[in-house]
């Protein structure tokens, strides 16, 4: 097996499976890690039992199993689509990296304008029908045609279309896009006969509403049972036409699945304590530092606290502008709020010192820029440089920092100043516009928890005249107004891979600035991001993806589009004492649970309420 090739520099100008040949794997990097013969990943034990009960909490809701109008419509729930199998599935093991699941076989031309996938025999629904060709073709354009998601993420895909008895071709309107050929291997396929049939009460299906009609699957679950917006029950498929293939060997282990709802973030974590789930992964640093040591079953081993390195993504997590708005136009603005922003004090006060300031879009990465534009970076960036921001040739990009209380007044005076450039004026300890309309802000979130960190916020911005209030509404409610980009300042994140491609069009691109339920919250429209987009997606090698990321990364932070948060390299995780996982865990997968960790039944006998 080939040897791991994370960041080597002087990879393929083409995947190496780009030759018209068939093959079991594609990669972005080197040789895949597994050869056409392989039983199993190293990371997943095929000799793990089967059976037991895992229950998965969330905050929030459901009131949608439809996958095709999820961020457009509805609340979708949480565990739907491993329901459904995919083309390929990646690994967890090694970069860039995906493996024959639905497909056994994969062919790409040199030129990369196409892509063929050919199915298995015998991959059948959970009604027992064979999945078809027909139901690819059909699955890609539904969801191109009615999803935000999807009709950026394969705008560049032509067509699909039937092209043998259990192949499948899509044609690309551009060549030369290392990532598109799989891109496309992550397609959900969908069941058409189903959804072109009628419900239980003779009612035409429709993918484009909503629906609480358990669907119809292909995957290692099905959805047994729900209650809306309050509990959903997969339960393993015995009779699973891919229980056996390599890439499922040792994986999906649990005979159910159950995910659990609750409204509030502090009775997610009552909840926890209550054993009415059994993991979760702790965002809240003071509740890791703070809310579980005392607790009797975390003493006596029961409710087991531990962090998994997390290897394979980066992040920008941060207060996002919404630059529609008039008031948020000027980068001088936006740096503004930066300044006032103590994340210093935050940091020590209320995250008990367990975060890193993020200081790049793909933070945690070999992604990220750092210093000044050199060698090939310099190059694209020279490029454009008519397009950018001139500071990217001269100063590296920094956050703030507030570390003592005269870095605090110094900041706030640059704001001021800022500001004043920007045509606001400071009257009567307002900040007001030359028309005399004070700059004032709302932020809204949806989580109660964030009241902690925005209240501070808003009071530092309050000393530079700017008025901030917070709304925190529910989950269905919140997701609406982001949808149709309803907000003046918000908190999202972005995760990235390690190989950044056609979701930077969604992320950052003009075109899904304007489209409702997009990824682009910021509403950027600049020449200069799209072109560095397309750099990014038509890198020739690895060294070019590194340099025109390491670019748009550059570009993207000089604008101060947002007020970064901050992060941790560590997966922070909470869980009863009823699992077992092989001795390797995957290595860019952090914890993997609970893809491959089993129901341990002497655990559970010592942990209590064994099921």
């Amino acid at each position: 097996m080939a040897a791991n090739t994370v960041g080597r520099a002087g990879a393929q100008p083409t995947p190496p499976d780009a030759n018209g040949q068939w093959t079991h794997a594609m990669t972005l990097m080197g040789q895949p890690k597994y050869g056409p013969d392989f039983t199993h990943f190293d990371y997943a034990d095929p000799n793990a039992p089967k059976g037991g009960l895992v229950r998965l909490g969330s905050q929030g809701g459901f009131d949608n199993f439809n996958i095709v109008v999820s961020g457009l419509k509805g609340d979708l729930e949480g565990g739907v689509q491993q329901i459904y199998d995919t083309l390929m599935t990646e690994s967890s093991d090694e970069p860039f990296t995906s493996y024959g699941l639905l497909a056994e076989a994969v062919r790409i031309p040199p030129d990369l304008g196409s892509v063929t996938y050919r199915l298995r025999e015998g991959a059948k629904w959970h009604d027992g029908q064979p999945i078809t060709p027909e139901d690819v073709v059909w699955s890609f354009g539904v969801l191109k045609a009615n999803s935000p998601f999807y009709a950026a993420y394969y705008q560049t895909v032509d067509k699909a279309e039937a092209t043998g008895p259990r192949e499948v071709t899509f044609t690309f309107s551009e060549k030369g896009n290392r990532e598109l050929p799989q891109v496309i291997g992550q397609l959900r396929v969908l069941p058409k006969h189903w959804w072109e049939g009628k419900d239980a009460q003779g009612r035409q299906r429709s993918p484009t509403e909503t629906s609480l009609e358990i669907p119809l699957g292909s995957g290692p679950y099905r959805l047994e049972k729900f209650e809306p917006g309050r509990t959903a029950t997969y339960v393993r498929v015995a009779d699973y036409w891919g229980k056996d293939l390599p890439v499922n060997a040792g994986r999906n282990n649990f005979g159910t699945v159950r995910y659990e709802y609750f409204r509030d973030g502090t009775v997610l974590v009552e909840a926890l304590k209550g054993d009415l789930y059994d993991f979760r992964v702790e965002n809240i640093a003071r509740n890791w530092a703070t809310a579980y040591d005392d607790f009797p079953a975390v003493k006596d081993g029961r409710l087991i606290k531990e962090a998994f390195p997390d290897r394979g993504t980066g992040i920008m997590q941060a207060f996002v502008f919404n630059t529609r708005k008039d008031k948020f136009k000027d980068p001088r603005v936006r740096r503004a709020f930066n300044l006032a922003l103590n994340y210093e004090e935050m940091n020590k006060s209320l995250f008990y010192g367990l975060y890193k300031r993020i200081n790049s879009y793909f933070f945690g990465s070999e992604l990220a820029s750092s210093g000044l534009p050199e060698g090939r970076e310099k190059e694209i960036l020279e490029g454009l440089k008519d397009k950018v921001p001139a500071s990217v040739f001269t100063t590296p990009y920094a956050n703030p920092v507030n570390d003592s209380p005269e870095a605090v007044r110094a900041n706030l005076r640059e704001a001021v100043r800022l500001l004043r450039e920007a045509g606001y004026e400071l009257k009567g300890g307002q900040m007001v516009d030359k028309a005399g309309t004070p700059l004032t802000v709302e932020f809204l979130e949806f989580q109660n928890t964030f009241e902690r960190v925005i209240l501070p916020f808003s009071a530092q911005l309050k000393l530079i005249g700017i008025g901030a209030t917070l709304r925190v509404i529910d989950q269905a409610q919140y997701q609406n107004r982001i949808r149709n980009f309803d907000f003046d300042i918000t908190t999202t994140g972005w995760g990235e891979s390690l190989s950044p491609g056609n979701e930077q069009r969604e992320y950052w691109g003009s075109k899904a600035a304007d489209s409702p339920g997009s990824r682009n919250l910021i509403g950027i429209k600049d020449p200069a991001i799209d072109a560095l987009i397309e750099k990014v997606i038509f890198a020739p090698d690895r060294e070019g993806v590194i340099a025109a990321t390491r670019a748009l990364d550059r570009v993207l932070l000089a604008h101060d589009y947002v007020v970064p948060q901050w992060a941790s390299d560590r997966q922070r995780t909470l869980r009863w004492n009823r699992f077992s996982h092989p001795p390797v865990l995957p290595l860019y997968a952090n914890s993997g649970f609970p893809t491959t960790w089993w129901y341990d039944e002497a655990l559970a006998a010592k942990t209590g309420a064994p099921r």
